[in-house]
């Protein structure tokens, strides 16, 4: 089986890839090693894996009529947002309304985004091959040859590895990485406290990591958030052992009881953290997106922003070059969605990284440095605008899908 265009990796990022470029006229072939099916949502228990998504990811999905699918499911916008320090008396709150805008995100659980993405896909004429594990990739002449699992080989001159951090794609096309451990987990789960959390995400720099509290649309009369809980892997290890009550005891102390008493843990995950960023994001006939490309620190909840920036930024790219009659594989077409992309994500990763260190920091003067920082935000209206922004997704060089 040959292909134009073959995208290995049918979650978030790569589906918007598919569907920014489903009427360009190139035979594209989306897969994935999972099933590709769209269950009816039918609400219940919160997926523990969510993102904060952008404004500027909300227009992509807007315009890639993925969005009515996702606010028929279920979202949370957020206009607000607290942070501080939980080691001093640094604080900054940031508000959609300081920028003229409606709301700062929407916390959304992964499954939700992907099913709507996944439900515009088979609408489509895109060529979709689900339960497909790539075991080889090489080249042959101008082609890329895959062999997957089961035997089936497929042809194609341009391959996008959308195929996530431990991507099969980067690792056999000898695509080399810049990565490094964090020493530290994430626990993630939905909880249920005693007050709301009105329309806020909170979070607060713990001397293990920082913990955040997203907002969710639950239950009428229940108060719901999401949990991104950063900590050492000695002390990730003991709050997992911890019984559901001592847990939630062990969550409402370190949240210093913001939002009142948490009466009720889902079922946690842990993860571990690892930066890592691909040296070069594009090849001949080959480009790397997403996850595959770049994982930071979920500090901000910035990954798949980042990820759907790279899916919009390369389609431009592609669609453009097209127009020009110009060959689609050819490194130096490919290497312009790197300049786009590169700097800006490097600089993500270097904010993040600088913030998740600061904050980590025992020494008094690093201590009072963050606080200062802290409150000299704070006190800048200026400074916060720019922030705001920058978290919106509005700053920038912002490919087509993503602009006003």
């Amino acid at each position: 089986m040959r292909a134009d265009l073959i995208i290995v990796g049918a979650g978030m990022v790569g589906s918007a890839l598919a569907l920014a470029l489903k009427d360009s006229g190139l035979s594209i072939l989306l897969l994935d090693g999972g099933p590709m099916n769209v269950q009816p949502f039918v609400g219940g228990a919160f997926e523990p894996r969510v993102s904060a998504l952008s404004a500027a990811s909300q227009r992509i999905l807007q315009r890639l009529d993925v969005w009515p699918g996702i606010a028929q499911r279920r979202c949370s916008p957020y206009t607000q947002m607290q942070v501080w320090d939980g080691s001093g008396t640094g604080q900054v709150h940031f508000s959609a309304a300081s920028v003229h805008a409606e709301v700062l995100g929407h916390i959304v659980e992964n499954r939700v985004v992907q099913e709507a993405l996944l439900e515009r896909l088979l609408d489509s004429d895109l060529g979709l091959l689900a339960n497909a594990r790539l075991q080889q990739l090489r080249r042959s002449g101008d082609d890329w040859l895959l062999t997957l699992e089961d035997g089936r080989e497929l042809h194609t001159p341009l391959l996008v590895a959308a195929d996530g951090a431990h991507s099969a794609v980067r690792r056999l096309a000898g695509c080399a990485t810049r990565e490094w451990d964090y020493l530290h987990h994430a626990i993630v789960t939905s909880v249920r406290c005693s007050e709301s959390h009105q329309g806020t995400a909170w979070q607060r720099f713990t001397d293990d990591g920082p913990l955040a509290f997203l907002p969710l649309s639950g239950v009428p009369g229940e108060h719901w958030c999401s949990i991104v809980w950063s900590c050492t892997p000695p002390e990730a290890e003991r709050l997992m052992a911890l019984n559901d009550a001592q847990f939630c005891q062990a969550l409402g102390r370190a949240f210093e009881w913001r939002l009142g008493e948490v009466l009720h843990s889902d079922r946690r995950q842990c993860i571990p953290l690892r930066q890592r960023h691909a040296k070069r994001y594009v090849g001949k006939g080959l480009a790397l997106i997403g996850d595959a490309a770049h994982s930071i620190h979920p500090l901000a909840g910035q990954g798949v922003n980042l990820g759907f920036l790279d899916a919009a930024a390369l389609a431009q790219v592609l669609l453009h070059a097209l127009g020009r009659g110009e060959n689609l594989a050819e490194l130096p077409v490919l290497t312009r969605y790197e300049r786009r992309r590169m700097p800006h994500n490097l600089a993500m990763m270097a904010a993040m990284e600088g913030f998740e260190r600061l904050f980590q920091a025992d020494p008094l003067p690093l201590r009072w440095l963050r606080n200062a920082g802290l409150k000299w935000v704070e006190d800048l209206p200026q400074a916060k605008a720019l922030l705001v922004r920058q978290a919106l997704g509005l700053s920038g060089d912002l490919p087509d899908l993503a602009r006003i």
